[in-house]
This record gives C-alpha cells, structure tokens and sequence, in this order.
C-alpha cells in the first residue's frame, strides 16, 4: 500500500515532535569549539571534530563552572584501545572525585588485556570501587558510545546503548566491604560539578548535555 505524501509528512511530524520532547530541558554543556564554560585542567584537553578530548599522556579533572544537584546527563564516549577515564559526579571542585565526588563512573575499555584482572567495581559504568557495573554493552574501542547518567539523591542510573547497567543507591553501600576499604566522604554529596576525570590517556566526548531534575 502506498502512503500518501501528506501521511509521509505527518509521520515525519510525529517523529520529530517525539525527539523534541525527549530532549525537552536540556542545555548543551559543550559548544563544539572551545571550553567556554569549564574550569580545572583544560591545558590537558583539547577540541577535536567537534569533541572534547583528553590528552594522550595529560590528565586531570576538568568540570562545569555550574554546581548541579540531582540531573540527567547525555553524551557520546569514544574510548579508543586501552584507554581510561571517567564522569566527575557531584564533584566540589579539587581533589580525586572518586573519593572527593559523590563518585566516579569509569570510563574504560572492558576489553584491554592489561584490564582483565580488575575489581569488578573498576569497569566501565561502575560507581568506582563502590558499585559495579553490567558488562558486555561497550561498543568496540575505537567506536562512539551513547551513555545517559541520572542522578536523583543517593541514587545512580547508567544506561550505554540503550542497556541499563548500573543502577544503585550509594546510600546503602556498606563502606567495610568497598574496594580497598578506603574510606568515600564525598558519597552522600548532595550537589557539585560535573566533569571528566582524565587518566593520562586519549578518550573523546561529544553532544553533551545536561537537564536539571
């Protein structure tokens, strides 16, 4: 049966309408060009096709100048052979956001053999050292990655390529049985910045953005 071109208009209406919707609330974190708008590190990051990118063998936490409390973030991740990062979450400002944060949601690739005898707590999507992650939803390295992070009170949703794998309530990690037993006090922030925690190696992010809950 052939369709008409004004139901072919209205499907493509409707289909519009709904990502619109979808994308209602949320603000861009990042312009495509500079990092107007990020404070911490940036000499170690660099704009590249229109992403933000960690410096091979450069590092550190770069973050929002705005503070967020509970929110959801979306964004694309490319993670090329080997290579390690993460999401500054709630993060104040200085300080390893893994322990100063709320947490770190590792960005890694899962695959690396130099990574294959790693706590369960350190792979990719895992409140690090806390909460571990779903694995087996990575994208091959080298290729782009869709994550979606909602953060809501003590509680923490990762959802790559369409699979939820993480979900938790920090609030009720016991602290004796965390990797290491070193001790979190910025778990139960309540509001911070959010960032990228670079490892010294290269990783990419692009079509960030951020809504307020």
């Amino acid at each position: 049966m052939k369709l008409t071109r004004r139901l072919l208009l209205a499907f493509a209406a409707l289909a519009t309408t709904a990502f619109s919707a979808d994308e209602e609330g949320f603000t861009p974190l990042f312009n495509g060009k500079d990092f107007a708008g990020w404070k911490g590190p940036v000499e170690n990051y660099e704009v590249k096709d229109g992403a933000i990118a960690c410096k091979a063998g450069k590092g550190g936490t770069i973050y929002t100048a705005e503070e967020y409390a509970d929110f959801v973030v979306r964004l694309e991740v490319m993670i090329p052979a080997g290579s390690n990062n993460g999401l500054a979450i709630r993060y104040p400002g200085s300080g390893d956001t893994a322990y100063v944060g709320m947490c770190e949601l590792q960005v890694l690739d899962n695959d690396a053999p130099k990574y294959a005898k790693l706590d369960p707590r350190q792979y990719h999507g895992s409140a690090y050292g806390m909460v571990a992650a779903k694995r087996g939803h990575l994208k091959p390295a080298g290729e782009w990655n869709v994550q979606e992070v909602t953060v809501k009170g003590s509680t923490i949703k990762v959802v790559l390529n369409g699979v939820t794998i993480l979900d938790c309530d920090l609030s009720k990690v016991n602290m004796d049985e965390v990797m290491g037993k070193k001790p979190h006090p910025g778990k139960d922030r309540t509001s911070g910045h959010f960032g990228f925690a670079g490892h010294n190696d290269l990783v990419l992010y692009r079509n960030i953005r951020i809504k307020r809950l």
